[in-house]
């Protein structure tokens, strides 16, 4: 979630009520969860190596070969036909089992650009090129977590393809912390070459206790919109600033000021994020440099909030070079992606398995997440869908920062450590039981 995806602090807070529906599970959730997790006993040190292999190997978005051939890889040995170059570093799985409805799996693929710090024996320690120079590069979204228990669910329903009929389609997507992997898939004919699917499931994991299920009907991820602006000025030397327009001062003046629309402008009610998340200007101490350019991110649920923001960026930014004297800055919007909206039918039919499999730690979130994933272009095209979150992290640590008054590490920082077991094996026995009880 990417990117960013930092999942998902609201979702994640307390244990709720459970959503109440009239559905029941179509399968004998006891009796297949048994078999999964006997079949679990054989499988989970392969997926456990193919993670901490991915983990130790990361790529970044359109840049993961080497990440899609292993997929690639084990799903055909699965039995799949698999598609590679799908929105180009992408892949698609397609697994044919009788007539009965199609059923998408979504995994992602990258990786983020930032140094780990987890310690880990299995920590990364690759570089990439990202925007024109070398950086670290690390899975410090949880995204190998995700292929690990990708691969697991499509063994296990493989081994159980007796229990079910219908067509799996299994997609790994490309570039989801750049919000622009799910696009690049469509626009490659993922829906025209390949399966219109009836139906598509996703999940996230984050720093909740490992083991924990969490899903709502509606929205369940943030509008997500990037910016950039450049300030212009007029460089000097240091020594002689009356001479300069400094645009390091309006850069900071804006990162003061642009806060008012969100504490002054927005409705309290409403939730916004306008934050600023890089700074770049000048080259040494004793130099006023000529132009200083901000990024940052915008988060909402509802587009009149969102409308909002951008708008109060943009007026901010022109006053702050006004007061400069300086020339107008540039503006630019990157819009990324539109929330999640988990749809209410498929989840009051998933949401019985989850009881039946998890019992307490299947918790219905009462809130929205504040981090944005690109999912949901899949759902505007016309798949309806149930994203979920997993936990991922041991629940005595979690205890333990609780404890004092703390959370511990979440995703895209470089702390963030899910724990594989038994994280992988909840994502493998919450992905197929869901896709089971769609096909079974």
């Amino acid at each position: 979630m990417s990117q960013h995806r930092v999942l998902r602090s609201v979702l994640f807070a307390g244990a709720a009520a459970l959503i109440a529906t009239a559905a029941e599970a179509k399968i004998d959730v006891a009796k297949d969860k048994a078999q999964i997790d006997a079949a679990l006993v054989r499988d989970y040190p392969h997926l456990e190596a193919l993670y901490k292999d991915i983990h130790q190997h990361p790529e970044l978005g359109f840049q993961e070969t080497e990440t899609a051939a292993k997929l690639a890889k084990e799903m055909r040995a699965l039995g799949f036909e698999v598609t590679e170059h799908v929105g180009k570093t992408g892949l698609v799985a397609i697994y044919k089992n009788g007539a009965g409805p199609t059923v998408m799996v979504r995994t992602e693929l990258d990786a983020l650009p930032m140094e780990e710090k987890t310690g880990l024996p299995y920590a990364s320690h690759a570089t990439q090129m990202w925007n024109g120079k070398v950086t670290p590069v690390a899975h410090s979204c949880g995204h190998d977590i995700h292929m690990a228990a990708w691969v697991g669910a499509a063994q296990q329903l493989v081994a159980m393809k007796a229990a079910w009929r219908g067509t799996l389609e299994f997609i790994a997507q490309p570039s989801e912390e750049t919000v622009g992997g799910a696009k690049a898939m469509i626009a490659d004919g993922l829906f025209t070459r390949f399966p219109k699917p009836d139906i598509g499931f996703a999940q996230h994991v984050g720093p909740a206790p490992a083991g924990d299920v969490f899903y709502r009907a509606g929205a369940n991820t943030s509008n997500a919109d990037g910016f950039e602006i450049t300030f212009q000025g007029r460089g000097a030397h240091g020594s002689r600033p009356q001479l300069s327009i400094d645009p390091v001062m309006e850069a900071a003046r804006f990162t003061v000021e642009v806060q008012t629309v969100v504490s002054r402008e927005k409705d309290p009610a409403a939730f916004g994020v306008l934050g600023v998340g890089s700074i770049q200007s000048g080259s040494a101490g004793n130099i006023i440099p000529d132009q200083a350019v901000l990024r940052g991110t915008i988060r909402s649920y509802d587009d009149a909030t969102r409308a909002l923001l951008k708008e109060g960026l943009g007026r901010t930014a022109k006053a702050v070079a006004e007061m400069a004297r300086a020339p107008a800055p540039t503006v630019v919007f990157d819009q990324g992606a539109a929330a999640v909206v988990n749809d209410a039918a498929v989840t009051a039919r998933t949401a019985p398995v989850f009881q039946a499999a998890f019992g307490p730690h299947a918790i219905a979130a009462t809130s929205p997440g504040s981090a944005s994933e690109d999912y949901s272009e899949f759902i505007i095209a016309g798949v309806p869908s149930l994203y979920w979150s997993l936990g991922g992290v041991d629940p005595k640590v979690v205890a333990d920062y609780r404890a004092k008054g703390q959370e511990p590490p979440g995703n895209h920082t470089p702390q963030f450590a899910p724990t594989p077991e038994p994280s992988i094996k909840t994502g493998v026995e919450a992905m197929t039981l869901a896709v089971l009880n769609v096909l079974g």
